[in-house]
């Protein structure tokens, strides 16, 4: 049953404000307990099949050469190492204004994994406009229970 809230969500978003609400809880007071529960949350939003929003980047050849595949949209903190962008929400990824020119719907897992495929990235910023967790390769293997 959806509410008239939720008839502009994609499903696979839906229960992900369950993150957002133990992301702020992190925010507001910082403590090892709170960020084993948000990782806890993403855990279980993550064996729910849950989805996030992943920011991507279509390459320059993309008119050219329409097989071009696309990236996945990485930022960089000012220590200069890369991370990939994810919201948990259309609304969060609206709070950065037009930064975000493509996204696409990705399942939690399936991120998680190949992010610690590419060494090129740290790891996955969830919400970096508002609501905002680094996952490292270390908390990923973490929610992935291979820690």
């Amino acid at each position: 049953m959806h509410t008239s809230e939720n008839k502009t969500k994609d499903d696979g978003l839906i229960g992900n404000e369950q993150i957002e609400e133990a992301i702020a809880a992190l925010q507001k007071k910082p403590s090892e307990e709170l960020l084993a529960h948000a990782l806890t949350v993403v855990r279980s939003r993550m064996r729910e099949k849950g989805q996030v929003i992943l920011a991507v980047d279509m390459p320059q050849e993309q008119t050219a050469n329409p097989t071009a595949p696309m990236q996945i949209q990485a930022v960089k903190t000012g220590d200069g190492r890369a991370w990939w962008v994810a919201f948990t929400s259309f609304d969060e990824e609206l709070r950065g204004g037009d930064q975000v020119k493509s996204t696409f719907l990705a399942d939690l897992e399936q991120m998680f994994r190949t992010a610690l495929t590419v060494p090129e990235i740290e790891g996955v910023i969830l919400n970096p406009w508002n609501r905002t967790m680094m996952l490292d390769k270390s908390l990923i293997r973490i929610v992935l229970g291979e820690s």
